[in-house]
């Protein structure tokens, strides 16, 4: 899920710039920026002034009467479009575990259900002290799963002793109970919001 999410904001991040670069070419154009502002553009540079288009008749037709033109744009598009859907599809995939193997190595026709391990290790965070709230959310495959926690803490609480607190308790006893050697995790600790008090 963490290699999905980094590759979506790749992809995103890239079509971001492609987008803003055209914009900020076509608004410069638009504008006549380049002889306002006194600017000599690269030669062949498109959209220099308000007047001038992208592209232009005899560039849109320059190919069209070629053999190998249309078979080169339908296989391209089908190539745009088989990727996109791809993309999409790698979304909706499953990235929570589901049914879980217990026990290492895996003993055969025992599961574990993922929503029963993520509850019962949030409950069990609940009850470290200076823990008002804990979210537990497991990812990955059911072979490897992850463990992300969020932790809401009390104003007076300490970051450091909770985070050992949860290390040696909650996440322990679920190696244990599952047999797993490891269980990789995520900590998300955040303060309750309280109003603020007035030193005297």
């Amino acid at each position: 899920m963490l290699r999905q999410s980094a590759a979506n904001r790749i992809l995103l991040a890239l079509a971001g710039l492609v987008l803003l670069g055209g914009g900020l070419l076509i608004l410069a154009g638009g504008l006549d920026l380049y002889r306002r502002r006194h600017l000599t553009p690269p030669d062949g540079w498109p959209l220099t002034t308000p007047h001038t288009v992208l592209l232009s008749a005899a560039d849109r037709t320059r190919w069209t009467d070629e053999g190998w033109w249309w078979p080169v744009v339908i296989a391209a598009l089908a190539v745009i479009v088989l990727l996109a859907l791809w993309w999409l599809l790698a979304q909706l995939r499953r990235t929570r575990p589901g049914h879980m193997p217990i026990g290492t190595p895996p003993t055969d026709g025992v599961e574990l259900r993922d929503h029963a391990l993520s509850d019962a290790i949030a409950a069990d965070a609940r009850q470290l002290p200076g823990v008002q709230h804990a979210r537990v959310q497991l990812a990955g495959r059911s072979n490897h799963p992850e463990a992300r926690i969020t932790l809401t803490l009390a104003p007076d609480s300490e970051p450091g002793p909770v985070l050992q607190a949860l290390c040696d308790g909650p996440l322990e006893r679920a190696r244990q109970a599952t047999g797993w050697t490891q269980l990789p995790t995520q900590a998300r600790l955040q303060i309750t919001r309280h109003k603020p008090h007035r030193a005297e």
